[in-house]
């Protein structure tokens, strides 16, 4: 059965219409009208969550697991109109979206299991020493609670994981905090058949219909009023540099101010050291291309710089990744303005001194084409244009003079989600020397792979230091990332009558 939008809000259980409605620009089918957010739809959002709060935040892990694990059943209900609609208003391919939507499902019974195993409270106990000297020592223990009511801003480039149900939202509810969406304006539809999903496990777990609210589009003035709400306590965020920025800084000036955990953008550098260089340069250009270029290059772990020692096994190496990239067709961008932003960020680097184009085509309109640009280690190091994110197909080719070079580069990265190390054994004490130096720079290190594809699991940090994200110490996929939306509390000599159920539950005590 095909889905066709009806274009309201979802507050509080109830679907909410609006005078101001905007049009969507799908790349194949029917264009469907939504209603505009307004700051007022945000302010009774909050309200409906802050009021939910009460109940959902101070639920049991069994019940918070049951409605993870009752959203992501919902959502796969609707799997087939799902890829049908995401299709429409993004140009993913079907299977994207159909590995996607099982990643979103994978992510919320993820969350679901992890809350049931109870390790995320990080229970502790300091029994009482009464008769310690020269001072007793009360009771003291420690559990992990949730901070009360969170925004999520969807992202562009993951309509289903990292939009409506995606990660931010999955550990902010296992958490115990009720969620205010605010959904991305290319993709709407995607966002209101989750919404539904959502609505109807709220409806089927008796949840407070408070815990969950989306509110589509609207201007600036609606993603100031949700980050600068009083009720809200954290924000997620996925997006550009700037945008991020912009509600960081809006975070940090509330009266009261509040974490932001926004994941802004990052280049992935690859270090290739020579005697991976020399025997296996052809098959890593090969699979860069291919990495470079995957979903058009939107991917925040898009590869999009490679380091080389200048010289011939380099030559062999940009001639293969050239190679590469002549198979591959231009791709639809998501929306029209990360097309036109891709296509601005070409000429900008294009325009730079001492860069010069190894492969390029023309594209208009949505598509876009791959294009690969060369440049040497000091005019990338002195550039910033240079360093900055292309969204999309487009990689540069750093050609540095040594090893020497190689290391000052690395320590003149900003922030990274990722970093990568092609290497041989060969190469490892090159390695070791750059381990240091790569480990401040980013949240994951990989070593002869290629960073797009993100395992959702317990180990994975996906985050980085600024400007990859705003929280270094935070991580916006895996199990970890429930961590954002805790915090420590301390109870001192209470009661059993006061304690937490969890810590009623059988624990051992620790020395």
């Amino acid at each position: 059965m095909t889905f066709t939008p009806h274009g309201k809000h979802l507050i509080a259980g109830e679907w909410v219409a609006g005078e101001a409605q905007f049009a969507t620009s799908p790349v194949h089918g029917p264009s469907h009208q939504f209603s505009v957010g307004t700051p007022a739809l945000v302010d009774a959002a909050c309200e409906a969550a802050e009021g939910a709060f009460w109940s959902y935040g101070y639920s049991s892990r069994e019940e918070r697991a049951a409605f993870l694990n009752t959203i992501a059943d919902e959502i796969d209900a609707r799997g087939d109109q799902v890829t049908e609609i995401g299709t429409q208003e993004t140009g993913l391919p079907e299977a994207r979206l159909q590995g996607e939507r099982g990643r979103t499902v994978g992510q919320l019974r993820l969350f679901a299991s992890h809350i049931l195993a109870g390790d995320y409270l990080d229970l502790r106990h300091d029994p009482a020493l009464p008769d310690r000297a020269p001072l007793p020592r009360p009771d003291l223990r420690l559990i992990q609670r949730p901070i009360g009511p969170v925004a999520v801003f969807g992202a562009s480039n993951f309509p289903l994981a990292f939009s409506t149900a995606g990660g931010d939202t999955a550990s902010a509810l296992a958490a115990g905090c009720p969620v205010v969406v605010k959904g991305h304006s290319a993709h709407p539809g995607t966002g209101e058949i989750i919404a539904e999903a959502i609505a109807a496990a709220i409806e089927k777990c008796g949840v407070h219909p408070g815990v969950f609210s989306l509110i589509q589009g609207g201007k600036r003035d609606v993603g100031t009023a949700l980050v600068q709400h009083p009720l809200i306590n954290a924000v997620g965020f996925t997006g550009s540099l700037g945008g991020g920025r912009a509600l960081f800084d809006l975070c940090a000036q509330r009266d009261l101010p509040i974490p932001f955990f926004g994941e802004l953008g990052s280049t992935n550098p690859m270090f290739l050291l020579p005697n991976a260089l020399a025997e296996r340069g052809a098959d890593i250009g090969t699979g860069w291309a291919a990495s470079l270029t995957m979903g058009a290059g939107q991917f925040c772990t898009n590869p999009g710089v490679a380091v080389v020692i200048d010289g011939p096994d380099a030559d062999a190496f940009v001639a293969c990744a050239v190679e590469g990239l002549q198979q591959v067709a231009s791709q639809t961008m998501l929306t029209n303005g990360i097309a036109e932003a891709f296509r601005s960020g070409r000429d900008r680097i294009a325009a730079a001194s001492g860069v010069s184009e190894a492969f390029g085509t023309t594209c208009a309109a949505r598509q876009a084409s791959p294009v690969l640009f060369e440049t040497t280690g000091s005019e990338w190091m002195n550039n910033h244009d240079l360093k900055e994110e292309v969204f999309g197909p487009l990689g540069v080719v750093v050609r540095v003079k040594d090893l020497v070079e190689m290391r000052d580069l690395a320590r003149g990265l900003e922030g990274q989600l990722t970093c990568t190390l092609h290497m041989d054994e060969a190469d490892t004490v090159i390695a070791q020397s750059l381990m240091p130096v790569l480990e401040r720079k980013a949240g994951r290190i990989l070593a002869n792979g290629f960073p797009t594809g993100v395992e959702v699991s317990d180990t994975m940090v996906h985050g980085g230091p600024y400007p990859a994200s705003t929280n270094f110490g935070a991580t916006s996929v895996g199990t970890m990332a429930i961590r954002r939306f805790l915090r420590p509390v301390c109870l001192q000599s209470l009661p059993e009558a006061l304690l937490p159920e969890d810590f009623k539950a059988d624990f051992t005590a620790s020395p």
